[in-house]
């Protein structure tokens, strides 16, 4: 039977004393926020779906439940599958507490009281139980910074008050900080705490003795079981009237910039959500799907493409050969969906959210002198082989493209070559994993020009693990590397 721990829901910052009388006026902190639309593409089509809330689902399909009682919070002992919401901004209200709000280590350190009290009152004495005993820690926003104060900060816990996380899911955090208008929020600017969200503010309540980068565990936290969820739908982002949207620009999702989002080295999904509102990130099927899989899930699927050539066009080829200078980059998208997940995507990667792979061609095919090229990571998401649907094959599809952002000859663009949607590589790729005696079965279709409910062939394998061939008769030819293990 797999573990099911207490869930401890980290809510996000609220900026003014308004916003922070009504967040504490909640009891759940919006973690109880549903949804009744969905956006199905770029252009505003919006379909409907209904979506009750991560708290509800728990509730639904895992059998958790929520610690209130009798007008309070149940101070007596608690289920393993409890949920929790961890009230740091109570103090701050005029009306329920002083008025004075927490810094960032002080909520850290009534987090780890929180986690320490947990315990006690899931396990009681039970030294077996004590042992055992772990938390998932769930953050939206600015409380994903908490958390990790929390876990990073020596002057906060010591290696056993971390031990006692299995795992963090974060939506939205803003890992490195929050630009705007492509300037770092000022150390400054201290009104309301926007400090925060400066990378140097965060180096100090993070423990980390550089600040030019902060969104790193540092060592102090597994980052394999810390997961990103990162948001690319700026749009509609609600928050100042739509102008936190406009300032933070594309390649956000209208506060947090994709590439301040994440922890280096940690698994991620990118989902077309905004920061919040009615299509907001922690309210939405794929947030939810994402997180259960994380937290639930028993294997972890990644792909990485290697490439071996990126044709150039037979004009631009030609300007090649005649010695002028050519420049390219490259998009790379991914978009992962399982099986009967037709009203979301785990994650997807697109340009037109801004969220594609970027790379030049030097970083995959012509790498500097001991460097080894920079392979995309196309996706890494979590599957449960309790939703498979028929059998015991564990069926997800992954719509894979490659191609160039433009062609650049002797320091201009070649614009008169260009044809829109132009790929150097489409194909949507159906994969099938199926457990073996010694490991997994891997299998896939080419959903483009076969049936995808098909067997379809198996990957192959090398000494470098599994893969499929990636070609094209316009001459790209690469692998696209898979990797299927056991999660938990």
């Amino acid at each position: 039977m797999r573990p099911y721990f207490p869930l401890i829901y980290v809510r996000g910052y609220a900026m003014t004393q308004s916003e922070i009388e009504k967040t504490v006026a909640t009891p759940y902190m919006g973690f109880n926020l549903g949804s009744t639309k969905v956006r199905q593409t770029w252009q505003g089509d919006i379909e409907r779906h209904i979506f009750e809330s991560p708290l509800v689902r728990l509730m639904k399909d895992y059998g958790y439940r929520d610690c209130f009682l009798d007008g309070g919070e149940n101070g007596g002992r608690l289920p393993a599958r409890s949920i929790l919401i961890y009230r740091y901004y109570e103090p701050a209200s005029r009306e329920l507490g002083d008025g004075k709000v927490l810094s960032i280590e002080e909520a850290a350190r009534g987090l780890k009281a929180l986690i320490h009290k947990v315990r006690t009152q899931v396990c009681g004495d039970d030294a077996g139980a004590l042992a055992r005993f772990r938390v998932y820690l769930v953050a939206h926003s600015m409380g994903g910074l908490v958390c990790r104060a929390f876990l990073q900060d020596d002057k906060v816990s010591t290696a056993a008050d971390r031990a006692l996380v299995d795992k963090v899911f974060t939506y939205a955090t803003p890992h490195n900080g929050i630009d705007m208008a492509g300037m770092n929020v000022p150390a400054f600017l201290d009104f309301n705490d926007m400090n925060n969200f400066n990378r140097r503010t965060m180096a100090g309540y993070l423990g980390l003795k550089r600040h030019d980068a902060v969104n790193t565990l540092d060592g102090k936290f597994d980052a394999e079981r810390f997961f990103c969820l990162v948001g690319t739908n700026h749009r509609d982002y609600p928050a100042a009237r739509g102008w936190s949207a406009r300032i933070a620009g594309e390649m956000s999702d209208g506060l947090v910039r994709i590439e301040n989002a994440a922890v280096q080295g940690a698994p991620r999904a990118f989902v077309y959500r905004s920061h919040s509102g009615h299509h907001g990130i922690v309210n939405s099927e794929a947030g939810y799907q994402n997180l259960v899989r994380f937290l639930f899930g028993d294997v972890k699927a990644e792909g990485i493409v290697e490439t071996d050539a990126l044709p150039l066009p037979p004009s631009v080829r030609k300007a090649r050969d005649e010695g002028r200078k050519v420049r390219a980059s490259y998009y790379f998208e991914a978009t992962v969906a399982p099986r009967g997940g037709a009203a979301y995507r785990l994650s997807e990667r697109r340009k037109e959210t801004f969220s594609a792979v970027l790379l030049g061609y030097d970083e995959l095919c012509r790498p500097k002198p001991g460097e080894q090229p920079r392979w995309p990571v196309l996706f890494s998401v979590f599957l449960d082989t309790r939703k498979i649907i028929a059998g015991r094959t564990l069926v997800f599809s992954l719509e894979l493209a490659v191609s160039p952002t433009g062609y650049e000859v002797d320091g201009l663009l070649w614009n008169d070559i260009e044809i829109p949607g132009e790929d150097l590589y489409h194909e949507l790729l159906t994969l099938r994993a199926t457990p073996a005696p010694d490991g997994w079965r891997l299998r896939y279709n080419r959903a483009y020009s076969e049936w995808g409910e098909s067997r379809g062939r198996d990957v192959q394998k090398d000494e470098a693990g599994w893969y499929i061939p990636l070609a094209t008769k316009k001459g790209f030819r690469g692998r696209l590397r898979l990797s299927v293990q056991p999660w938990q």
